[in-house]
Parts: C-alpha cells; structure tokens; sequence
C-alpha cells in the first residue's frame, strides 16, 4: 500500500529517510548483531547514540554551554507537575492560558503553589494569542509559563511575553526545531517529541544549569528531580533508548535539510500554501485570527457540521487521513510539521479545491 499524507497532530509523520534507515538497522546496528530495542542502556554503542544526539540538538538550536540537554519519559504532561516541585522556591508562578494544555498545566501547578494565570485566550476558545506586552506579573512569581504553539487551536506567539524579568518556561512540543529560537530567552524549553522530533515516549527538556537544584519540594519524586537526570546524564534508569535513537537521526536530517533557518523557509511555505487558500475559499474558512497564525497546526471549518464529516470521510479515502479537527474546536485540522514534504499540502489544497467545485 502507498503511504498516505498523514496530516495527525501526533504521533505524526516522521522523515521517510529517517524510517528507511532504521529499518535497516532494526535487526543489526552497525554490525551490534543486535537491534537498538534490546541493546543495554550502559553500552558502548547506545552511549554513542545519546551523546550523538545531544551534541546534534545542541548544533541545530545553538544551546548555550549553561544549558543541559535531558531525555526524559512521562511525555509533556509529567512535566506539568515537575516544574513547579523543581522552580516553585517562592511558591508562585504566572501562567498564561492559550489553549488546553496551557490550561492543563495551570491546573497542575495549583497543587502546588499559587498559580496566577495573568492572560488568558479561552474567552473566544483560544482564537488568538491575548496582548502579553505589560502583563501583571507577580513580584514573587518564580516563572513565566506558556505553551509556545498551540497544537488544537492553532495559534502560536510570534512575539514573546514581557515577563519583567521572571524566568520565562515553555512548552514547544508541537513547534520546536520548526524555525530558529534563541535559548537564552528561556529558563526552561520542554517538550514531548512526538509531534516534530521522534516516536511518542520521549520528552526533552533543555533547562539552565541554576534553575538544577537540590532544594527542590521535599516531596518531589526523585525521577521528577531535574538534578537527578541532570547528575545521571538522563541515564539515572533505563531512558527510552528506542525513541532516541530515532530522534537522534531526526536531528541529522534536520541538519542535512539545512538547519533551522532552511527549516522556516520550509515550514513558511507550506503554510502560505494552506492559508492563502482558507483565505480566498468559499467554502473553508480558517478559526485563528491572521497575526497568531501557527505554521505547524491548522484548524479549519466549512460552518456546516454534515459538511465537515463529509469533507474528512472523502479526504481519508483519498489519503489525506487524521484531519479531523479537535473536538473543542470541530472541523478540521491539518498539522503541517516538518516531515510533511509541500508536495502533500499542495495535493490537499487541489483537493480541496475540487471538494468546494463539487459541493458549493
């Protein structure tokens, strides 16, 4: 069977070259005599394969020397929980809601300390990121938290929040490797890698070295502790040794493609492709306000629900498949993330075009 354009917000489509190559080491890696998925943590070769990857995500985004770079498990979510028992010293930290897992993580935090969230977007369902320019930023407050690129709404922050000088924490898993960043501008970047990186079990945090402390919450788990993983090189227990090593071929063919500035021109493009058609269709109308506009995440509706539901039954039998939108928002979504080749948001687009022609 051909493969199909899979346009899922994650776990979501991987580089082909990257598949390609590891299914021909899926039984020996570089004469191992042995697959990655059963080869001990602690040897030589998969010791190879974490520092490899490390070094490489350090090439692509320029992390500075203060940064450590951990591979962690319990995927984006677990991370609500961590940062605030690791960062949480006065007790207090600003978030800013603009979609669900923002919201998710303000949830989290509240178990912990006093979480304020100081802007929020959820009063027209998170259609655009909220004014970030002089937010009541609490004088105690430990950190600024917010999730980057909104995978279910579509919105992104093009411009970053006036934190007052607080430490600013973001999740990027829906948009991270998508475009240049400078880390310096952050305390703390996570994220979980199925959506841009790699297979679903790993997260990735990129943390300055002073945020790693000792005198974290006393009851904060071990595995959650930062300087656990941090003193242990990730490798504290058993990593998701698979999951990395395809990250880690993930971040080669980042370089391969460019590097981060080619990656833009890319993802640029591809998006321009989509939503100059939203914009100018009869019958799609995009949800999120131009200026907030994601490159990697976008949602869409007809207006009609019968419509909609026709539109991603006909679109999955041609081989445009998990473009149906989120529940919250309904409709559709087309997550464009870096291993989608333009070819296959030029061959959405003609279809539909043809779909409007057919049903206006």
């Amino acid at each position: 069977m051909a493969r199909v354009f899979n346009f899922s917000a994650g776990p979501s489509v991987l580089p082909e070259v990257v598949l390609k190559e590891a299914a021909e080491e899926m039984l020996d890696y570089r004469g191992t005599g042995m697959s990655v998925m059963e080869m001990s943590h602690r040897s030589k070769a998969f010791d190879a394969i974490i520092k490899e990857a490390e070094q490489d995500l350090r090439d692509i985004l320029e992390i500075p020397d203060n940064y450590k770079v951990l591979f962690l498990q319990g995927g984006a979510s677990q991370q609500f929980a961590a940062i605030p028992m690791n960062l949480m010293k006065n007790g207090v930290a600003d978030y800013i809601i603009t979609g669900q897992w923002a919201k998710k993580a303000y949830e989290e935090a509240k178990k912990y300390g006093k979480a304020v969230a100081v802007a929020s977007s959820a009063d027209k369902t998170f259609s655009y990121i909220p004014d970030c320019s002089d937010l009541p930023i609490d004088e105690d407050a430990d950190y600024v938290y917010i999730c980057h690129n909104n995978t279910i709404y579509g919105t992104t922050f093009h411009t970053l929040p006036n934190t007052k000088g607080k430490i600013l924490v973001a999740d990027m898993s829906s948009d991270i490797l998508s475009q240049p960043i400078n880390v310096s501008d952050y305390g703390l970047i996570y994220f979980g890698v199925q959506k841009n990186v790699g297979p679903a079990g790993v997260v990735v945090a990129i943390i300055r070295e002073d945020l790693i402390r000792d005198d974290v919450m006393p009851f904060c788990p071990t595995m959650l502790k930062y300087k656990t993983q941090a003193d242990n090189d990730s490798l504290y227990n058993t990593p998701p040794c698979y999951g990395i090593y395809i990250c880690g071929k993930v971040f080669k063919w980042v370089k391969e493609m460019g590097g981060l500035a080619a990656m833009k021109v890319h993802n640029e493009k591809k998006a321009a492709i989509l939503y100059d058609f939203l914009d100018s269709s009869k019958m799609f109308r995009g949800t999120v306000v131009k200026e907030d506009r994601s490159l990697m995440n976008v949602p869409f509706v007809t207006g009609n629900e019968e419509l909609d539901a026709k539109f991603v039954k006909e679109a999955t039998a041609a081989g445009f498949v998990n473009l149906k939108g989120h529940r919250s928002v309904g409709g559709m979504r087309a997550s464009i993330y870096n291993a989608m080749p333009i070819e296959g948001v030029e061959k959405l687009v003609a279809f539909m075009q043809k779909f409007e022609e057919e049903h206006s």
